[in-house]
Formats: C-alpha cells, structure tokens, sequence
C-alpha cells in the first residue's frame, strides 16, 4: 500500500522551544574508591546472611566466604535498590553555582579565530553496592555506597542558560582483596578497590521562541482493517440438515 504525505498550507509560526547553545560529549573516571582493612565497619559496611555478626552490616566478606568468590558492582539508589544508570534523574547531574557567576574566557579555534566560552562547574552523584558470591551461592552484599564526581567545562554558556545533562554509558567494577590467616582457610578483609566510567552528554539550553515557516501536521489515512471471513467446520450434508437416508452402522 502507498503511503502520501499529507500537506497543510505553508504559514509562518512562533513556537517555544528549548535551543541547545552547545553540545559536548565526555567520558569521566571517577577517582578510584579504596577502602582498606580499617574502613571495614566504618565507611564500607557488608551484609551476609550466612554470618555470624549480630550488627548488621558488620560482616567481613572475605571471613564468611573465604579466599574463593566472584565480585560485582551496580549501580543504586541510596536504599540499595538497583536501579538503571542511563534513565532520567537516576543518577544526579546538576550544575555547581558559582558566587560570581559563570567565568568567561577568551579560546582560540583551529581556524585562528577566537570565541568566548563560560566556565560550567558539573557534579554527578550516585550509589553503587558492591555483591561477593561464592561457588556454593552464598553472598555477602555491601550497604550503599556513595561516590561523587565534579567536572570542568567551557561552553557556550550566556546567562539565562541552564544544564542539561544525560548519561549515556555507566560502568562499575570491584576488586576484593582477602589476606589469608595463620589457620588454614581461612581469610579477613584487606582491600577493597572500585572504579567507575560514565559517557555524558552536556548541554547548554534555553527556552526560546523562535519565528519558523512550516506546514502544520496533518494525520495521515488510517489504514483498514480487512476482518478475515467466518470459517465453518465442514458439514456431512448427505444426512444433515435432513432430508438424507438414516445411517446404520457396519
């Protein structure tokens, strides 16, 4: 079937829109997290249901599961649910006010000329919880953990704009490091080690309205809907509806 598009009449119109003054992308390594033996129950805290610490979040990992485990990380929010890093508003990205405002400094472009960009303080901030499995299933899973980055750009950035920031890629990792004790098999908590990549989009934004020419939109044809014919089971016509001889059986 063809489809034609439907044109209204040309007319000049005023619309708002958000107008994207500049447009970066960046990927950002969040400094790295290291907790060591002393931060165990003090900054970073693990849950282990097969444990035998009465405190929660008091757990070695290492002395309830031992030397063998794997290690993940996610991203959460602060109660520890996992949540999805790229959807809107799950992890923080606002701009850092300056008490003098935005400054202003003068760059030169590869062609020789000059521009006059703003300096744009960003800060992203989120939870990650950090999972311990070993080979028989039992698992040790840390409180949430906070982390926090702050950024620098230059952008076209005039007052009156604002941020609009998104992140497009999210990736966490964990190393955990057990030290084995005199008794053999077994392990406490030595080191504990987590790195964070993002990919961002950043956008400088203002709401406008702005003079266009455009047709306005029409809807196109619906497409109709052709019901597919009423199917019968077949019928045995010689004996009904009537009229045929009685069968009798072989």
């Amino acid at each position: 079937m063809d489809f034609k598009a439907i044109s209204g009449g040309q007319e000049t119109l005023c619309i708002k829109v958000n107008k994207v003054y500049d447009w970066v992308t960046r990927q950002v390594d969040v400094p790295l997290l290291a907790f060591g033996r002393g931060d165990l129950g003090t900054t970073v805290f693990f849950d282990c249901p097969v444990g035998t610490t009465p405190t929660s979040g008091s757990d070695d990992p290492c002395a309830v599961l031992g030397g063998n485990f794997t290690v993940e990380c996610f991203p959460s929010d602060e109660d520890g649910t996992p949540i999805d890093p790229l959807a809107p508003g799950a992890i923080l990205c606002a701009e850092i006010p300056q008490s003098e405002g935005r400054a202003s400094g003068q760059f030169q472009l590869p062609d020789g000329s000059t521009v006059t960009l703003q300096k744009v303080k960003v800060l992203k901030k989120g939870f990650i919880v950090v999972r311990v499995t070993n080979p028989v299933g039992d698992v040790c899973t840390s409180l949430p953990i906070p982390w926090a980055v702050s950024e620098k750009f230059f952008l076209c950035a005039p007052p009156g704009t604002f941020l609009q920031c998104e992140i497009t890629d999210f990736e966490c990792d964990a190393n955990l490091i057990c030290r084995p004790l005199a008794t053999p098999g077994t392990f406490e908590f030595q080191q504990l080690d987590i790195s964070i990549n993002l990919c961002q989009n950043v956008q400088m934004e203002a709401l406008v309205k702005l003079e266009i020419t455009a047709d306005f939109c029409q809807p196109r044809t619906d497409m109709p809907l052709v019901c597919p014919p009423l199917a019968f089971p077949p019928q045995c016509p010689t004996i009904f509806p009537g009229g045929g001889p009685i069968p009798t059986p072989l």
